[in-house]
């Protein structure tokens, strides 16, 4: 019995270093049981995965939700899906291909016209270490629906977002970023050899950015930005990544690796937590770590590198410098301050 008792223990271990790593990993539900009703909520990329869970958590919150996704058929079905499993009536698909420049457009005029308000923006949908290449509009895949596509996005309702104050956007960004750095001379990777994980990292590394220099451009609007890497999750999100590229990873590592991990209605935890939760109604311009407000890596507190990214962003997309309302951008937040969130722009 004693030669059992050695890898026993081992197994034990093993497991229970499992258990632990899960429960870091995951760190349980949204804690807030806040209501939304009568806010509408539009999210991107809401047709699986952490979105779709996010729309559907909202959903049961009693918000008015409207999925935004590339295939419409796949978005409708997930409307229905949501209507039948929260007894909502009011979830509603629309077609947005964020690899678009006028899917964008098409999208966004048509909430500015058909909706009374837009209360809360999560800009979800992503691309995650895609082989190389461009959207229609010519810009890298990543950096274009990552980060160019949720930068439109936000712009063109920003002004709906502003009449219907205090209202959040939140931008769900990765703690890849901390290894990202933004090569300015060349974002689109169009002059040196693409990398697929450089790519990614860039773009994440630019929602932060993105949201430290809205924030700060937005304060005292009434408009909240923060961003959030949700934590590690199983979703179809890394189907481009190593672990489902060979045999042995699919069979193998990849079943125990969905043992540590959590599902997409934890991983929709903190982007609800962010949507709704009274304490953080003047919160703005900060980075979360799944339910933890943290500092995000150096480079991403660059003021500088913020404002060149809106620039070159604003360049790229064909538009203004500054959003509706506000040309002069004010200094990025700093880790501990908050925006005046309870102020309306008339």
């Amino acid at each position: 019995m004693s030669k059992y008792i050695l890898p026993l223990s081992a197994f034990g271990t093993a497991v229970g270093f499992a258990v632990l790593l899960k429960d870091y990993v995951t760190r349980g539900p949204c804690p807030s049981k806040a209501t939304i009703p009568g806010k509408t909520v539009v999210i991107t990329g809401a047709n699986t995965g952490i979105g779709k869970a996010t729309a559907q958590e909202l959903a049961k919150r009693g918000g008015r939700i409207i999925l935004g996704c590339r295939d419409l058929v796949k978005c409708e079905a997930a409307a229905r899906e949501i209507r039948g499993k929260t007894l909502n009536p009011h979830v509603y698909a629309r077609e947005l291909d964020l690899a678009s420049v006028r899917s964008i457009r098409r999208f966004a005029q048509a909430i500015n016209q058909e909706e009374r308000r837009v209360d809360i923006l999560i800009n979800n949908a992503g691309v995650m270490r895609c082989p190389a290449g461009k959207t229609e509009d010519g810009f890298d895949m990543q950096f274009g629906v990552n980060h160019l596509g949720h930068f439109l996005l936000t712009h063109l309702l920003l002004e709906k977002l502003q009449d219907c104050a205090p209202s959040r956007v939140i931008n769900v960004s990765s703690l890849a970023h901390v290894v990202g750095q933004m090569d300015f001379e060349d974002l689109n990777w169009d002059r040196k050899k693409f990398d697929t994980k450089r790519a990614y990292c860039q773009s994440k590394l630019a929602n932060v950015l993105f949201t430290r220099e809205l924030a700060a451009r937005l304060r005292g609007t009434g408009v909240t930005v923060n961003c959030v890497h949700p934590g590690v999750a199983s979703t179809e999100l890394g189907r481009h990544t190593g672990l489902h590229q060979s045999p042995f990873s699919t069979t193998v590592l990849s079943p125990f690796f969905s043992l540590l991990v959590k599902g997409p209605a934890l991983g929709a935890q903190p982007s609800v937590y962010l949507s709704v939760a009274p304490e953080l109604e003047a919160v703005t311009g900060r980075y979360y770590d799944v339910l933890t407000e943290t500092e995000p890596a150096p480079q991403a507190l660059d003021p500088d590198a913020a404002r060149r990214l809106w620039d070159a962003s604003s360049s790229l997309l064909g538009l203004e410098a500054g959003p509706p309302g506000q040309t002069a951008p004010g200094p990025a937040p700093g880790p501990t301050e908050t925006g005046g969130a309870g102020v309306v722009v008339d």
